[in-house]
């Protein structure tokens, strides 16, 4: 899949363009359902499939305030679309001059610089633009003059809701892994950079590597079974998530490490992708770090017995 950052970019030559709009973080059935039409759209016409969408998420410009924290960084939303068999993504710059745009102008500047657009799919209450200025029917009106079609998708249920991002985020910052996997149309993982750590694992015995979840949706603080996926290595894992209270007693910083099992080798600057399994226990302070240690062993042993898929 082609990563691109302006419609102009597309190298689509005399080929028409099928679009879908959103930010579509985490890409659950919903968007693959928007996403899906924009493909089917594509194939019937010979034209391209791209997927239309931000470095980060609006309202990190327009409301601060209301950033919901992100199921997935960029990184990996970009790996998902490239498996669903987009042809392109393009990845615009949402930043205080973007924001200011109508949806007018936004929709406009996307028809000019695509040239061939056939087709925009986005969700039927989508709306767009600076003050929310675009909707379904703006779009309509654009289209009959442009020349492109619209497909408004509907909401897709489950379990008598709409499937949405809010409600993934809600469903895994309780530890209900296996409903988020049911609306993500695969199990949640956790993916972010490893950052340099304080050596506390390594000391212990048992090593780990520290996650950037600066802005990430987290699980509840516990301690995991997990799998971890570092390039095309899979192994088993511990995670804890929590705040250390054996050893920083009193922070308020939410950490996430963990141990890989039959690993060795420095992960500092790569992204790793954690899977979790299940919940081994909750976070707790012990009254050592010898008793801290002999639990790291029992839960490195436990962790040990679960069997990696794929």
């Amino acid at each position: 899949m082609n990563v691109i950052h302006a419609p102009d970019q597309l190298n689509n030559g005399s080929r028409n363009v099928c679009a879908a709009i959103g930010f579509f973080d985490g890409i659950h059935l919903g968007h693959q359902h928007i996403l899906r039409e924009t493909l089917a759209a594509a194939a019937r016409h010979n034209a391209m499939s791209v997927a239309v969408t931000f470095d980060r998420h609006p309202n990190s410009i327009v409301a601060p305030a209301r950033v919901p924290p992100l199921i997935y960084p960029l990184s990996k939303k970009l790996a998902v679309l490239a498996s669903l068999g987009l042809d392109a993504a393009c990845v615009l710059k949402f930043d205080k001059p973007f924001s200011q745009k109508s949806g007018e102008q936004f929709t406009r500047e996307l028809a000019n610089g695509f040239k061939r657009l056939e087709s925009i799919s986005v969700g039927r209450a989508f709306t767009f633009g600076h003050r929310r200025s675009g909707n379904v029917q703006l779009l309509e009106n654009l289209g009959s003059e442009l020349h492109f079609r619209i497909n408004a998708v509907a909401e897709l249920p489950q379990d008598g809701e709409p499937v949405s991002s809010t409600r993934v985020r809600e469903l895994v910052s309780v530890g209900d892994f296996d409903s988020a996997a049911k609306m993500l149309g695969r199990p949640y993982s956790l993916c972010a950079h490893v950052v340099k750590g304080a050596g506390i694992g390594h000391k212990l015995g048992f090593p780990t590597a520290n996650l950037d979840i600066a802005g990430l949706l987290t699980p509840p603080a516990s301690v995991y079974a997990a799998s971890a996926l570092t390039g095309k290595q899979k192994c088993r894992a511990a995670v804890n998530i929590g705040f250390r209270p054996t050893v920083e007693s009193g922070s308020h910083k939410l950490v996430v490490e963990a141990h890989l099992l039959d690993f060795e080798g420095d992960l500092v600057g790569q992204e790793l992708e954690i899977t979790f399994v299940k919940k081994l226990r909750g976070e707790q302070k012990f009254a050592s770090l010898a008793a801290l240690r002999e639990q790291i062993r029992l839960d490195v042993q436990e962790v040990g017995k679960i069997t990696l898929r794929g």
